[in-house]
């Protein structure tokens, strides 16, 4: 099923934490409408969702020639959907001025998060979270619906996103064997934090890990997270990926990922015509 971590080349691996996040953007925003676009030099899905991130072009792989004429066909899709938009840039995506080019075209800088890896059967287990600290699957609607209010707490764009994200996930289903595992911490007995286990390209992504504001550095994060690395491993996976922000960078180290690459953002917004 999956494969070890010394089986990969540093490209290749790059090469794989992208095809997990490709795929799990890929099927969310298809599973909220999205028109997809499949080819060996572009791939997107646009139009299915309310917030940047997840109308995106995730794959583009294309010459000095036609890059900027591919950059206007995505913002001619955002503008016929009338939604914001994003490009995910990775180091596999060429031309190598991307970057550059959406900016000249109205996209701004969202930032970059720190693609990582892991060996399952190597993780740091070591962490401490406090002792009434419960952390179970979501596997009915009700416990879907407190997953959902609690990433409403503060994770990205708030409710926005969090509610979109919810009603794809009810729309996929809670399948036991299924790709997709959602998970809540509890600390006497609230729900205090979030994560959500992806199953694909050979590997297990690592998607909305959030601990609400004021139940921060107690080690949480890291429990959640482990909690999930630890499912995928008893399924046979021997790899974990997942893309990391600044602050959830030194969680992910100490449980032993590495980061193999950096994932950029660049967004793009309607325009606001004032009346």
């Amino acid at each position: 099923m999956s494969q070890h971590l010394d089986d990969f080349s540093p490209q290749s691996l790059v090469q794989t934490i992208e095809a997990n996040i490709h795929e799990f953007l890929l099927i969310l925003g298809k599973t909220g409408g999205g028109e997809e676009r499949q080819g060996t030099e572009i791939q997107w899905v646009i139009g299915g969702a309310p917030i940047s991130y997840h109308n995106c072009v995730i794959h583009a792989y294309l010459t000095d020639e036609t890059a900027d004429e591919v950059i206007k066909a995505s913002v001619e899709r955002f503008q016929a959907y009338k939604v914001p938009g994003s490009w995910h840039v990775g180091p596999a995506m060429r031309p190598l001025d991307l970057g550059t080019r959406l900016l000249a075209q109205g996209f701004s800088y969202g930032g970059a998060e720190a693609g990582m890896a892991v060996d399952l059967l190597a993780l740091h287990e070591q962490v401490s979270p406090p002792p009434a600290l419960v952390i179970k699957r979501v596997s009915n609607e009700a416990e879907l619906q407190t997953w959902t209010r609690t990433l409403a707490s503060g994770f990205g764009e708030g409710a926005i996103e969090a509610n979109w994200v919810g009603s794809q996930y009810r729309r996929l289903g809670f399948d036991p064997s299924g790709a997709w595992r959602h998970y809540l911490a509890y600390l006497d007995e609230l729900p205090v934090a979030t994560t959500t286990l992806f199953l694909g390209a050979g590997v297990a992504g690592i998607y909305f890990v959030f601990t609400l504001p004021q139940m921060r550095g107690q080690g949480i994060g890291g429990a959640i997270t482990l909690a999930a690395l630890r499912d995928a491993r008893r399924l046979g996976y021997r790899i974990g990926v997942l893309g990391a922000s600044e602050m959830g960078y030194s969680v992910y180290q100490r449980l032993g990922f590495r980061e193999y690459c950096r994932l950029h953002l660049y967004e793009w917004k309607p325009s606001v015509t004032k009346s």
